[in-house]
């Protein structure tokens, strides 16, 4: 057993909750009839930062064999253009203009005001509220054991952040254990690790021995996870949120050694792709405890991105993490599950970090919490083949400032082929057909008013139906 008293912990807090059933489960799990889940999101890993995608450059055997076992979107997005938006909306299935969280969680001080400019960003929050239900919890409530390990970032401690009346809140930092998860190991409010070589530094996960890597250490605290889960015989929902690969870039020196040689396109910076297939190796580790334990056909996979990259070259995107353009929003996602959804399969069909949530709900047959408002659709009909996946639009919000400082505020829309951004600080449009130019490099919004007006109305509607914060003005 790799984690010490993971057995006894989890049969003492199965005691307490598998018999729970929430009013809204339509059954328990204890019977075995729905699958186990393992949720897998890298930190701001790129569209193009997989060789499944079309990277040769890079060596990522593991997740390549995933997408051949699987089906690989090709036009999948994550909620935000940063982190903490898009993992609150994976958590509660509500889109982050909803949630009122926007930004990533340090974030700028409130009333942000970008010199050079008249906007003011609008007050958002900083963590996920206990009050909000989320999907460990409704997992949990139906007989799962719940693990989470690797970046939370949804916890930010407010105590020394001021509210919009200049007065600090004493409310304490709002870790995974608090929000469902039965384990939680490294989640806390780091938005990356101080070293992802042992002493990591991190406040709830010590190295073993010195110089031990990062994502190794995570593969085997989620193997240890999921042997303890199925030794008490229970289904299991499994977040390995990894750290990797946010800054600092920190990798293995033979994995960057071997990138050197490599240097150019495709491999511009050799310590993040190092730390590229670094993530690939532990993850294939994880991968293989479950074939070798025999769950790999009740086991659900989804691995995703939670933002564009900041240290890649996204070509033929554009722009990067902290942007409403492709290359902040558009992600890898990869689903696996043998006997349901069809191996060696791709799909251009756009979906967006909501339909996660949607999607394990329904693969545990659950209705989403009355609390909160899915924004979501389950893909589950369309991953089994059953039928398309029909829905009009996606929309994105993100009237606040990226750590950079360099992004515009504004909200876009992609509906079919065409997609619409507005930015807030001169009230323009651009209209890109994405179908004929992913790389967004033709504005069609002076070509096509009609087109224009009409997405520009329909982001408008949902702007107010989900009372998306809005920016202000300087006096």
């Amino acid at each position: 057993m790799l984690l010490s008293g993971f057995n006894c912990l989890l049969a003492l807090l199965f005691s307490l909750s598998v018999f729970s059933v929430s009013a809204w489960g339509k059954e328990s799990t204890a019977a075995g009839k729905t699958p186990n889940v393992v949720l897998i999101m890298a930190d701001d890993l790129g569209w193009k930062d997989l060789h499944c995608y079309g990277n040769d450059q890079l060596d990522t055997p593991n997740i390549d064999r995933l997408a051949e076992q699987g089906l690989l979107f090709t036009d999948a997005y994550s909620a935000a253009p940063v982190c903490t938006p898009t993992r609150a909306a994976l958590m509660t299935g509500e889109s982050p203009a909803r949630l009122n969280i926007t930004n990533h969680a340090g974030g700028h001080v409130p009333n942000f005001q970008k010199p050079g400019t008249d906007l003011i960003t609008p007050i958002w929050l900083r963590h996920l509220p206990l009050e909000r239900v989320t999907l460990a919890e409704q997992l949990r409530a139906a007989g799962y054991a719940t693990g989470f390990v690797g970046k939370w970032h949804l916890s930010n401690s407010r105590q020394s952040i001021p509210d919009a009346n200049n007065k600090l809140s004493s409310e304490p930092e709002l870790r995974p254990e608090h929000q469902g998860f039965d384990i939680n190991v490294g989640g806390c409010r780091f938005g990356g690790p101080p070293s992802y070589f042992s002493p990591y530094k991190l406040p709830n996960l010590e190295g073993k021995i010195d110089g031990e890597y990062l994502p190794d250490r995570c593969a085997d605290e989620c193997i240890g996870f999921m042997e303890s889960a199925k030794a008490s015989d229970h289904p299991f929902f499994l977040c390995w949120w990894n750290y990797s690969v946010h800054y600092p870039f920190q990798a293995p020196a033979d994995l960057i050694a071997n990138y050197e040689k490599r240097k150019g396109p495709g491999v511009e910076n050799p310590t993040y792709a190092a730390m590229i297939e670094g993530m690939d190796a532990s993850i294939g580790k994880l991968l293989t405890a479950i074939d070798d334990q025999g769950l790999s056909e009740e086991t659900l996979v989804v691995f995703t991105s939670d933002n564009g990259p900041f240290a890649a070259n996204v070509k033929p995107l554009r722009a990067e993490k902290g942007y409403l353009y492709e290359g902040g929003i558009r992600v890898p996602m990869i689903v696996r599950w043998p006997g349901r959804v069809k191996p060696s399969t791709r799909t251009s069909t756009p979906v967006i970090t909501m339909d996660i949530h949607a999607t394990i709900l329904d693969a545990a047959k659950l209705q989403a919490d009355p609390s909160n408002t899915q924004d979501g659709i389950s893909l589950l009909p369309m991953l089994t083949g059953e039928s398309e996946l029909r829905r009009q639009s996606i929309y994105f919000h993100y009237p606040n400032y990226a750590f950079h400082k360099k992004n515009r505020l504004a909200s876009a829309v992609r509906s079919g082929d065409y997609k619409l951004l507005w930015f807030y600080d001169d009230d323009s449009v651009e209209l890109y057909d994405l179908k004929n130019d992913i790389s967004e490099s033709r504005n069609l919004a002076s070509e096509m008013p009609d087109k224009a007006r009409q997405l520009r109305s329909e982001l408008e509607a949902w702007l107010k139906e989900t009372n998306a914060s809005q920016p202000g003005r300087a006096n």
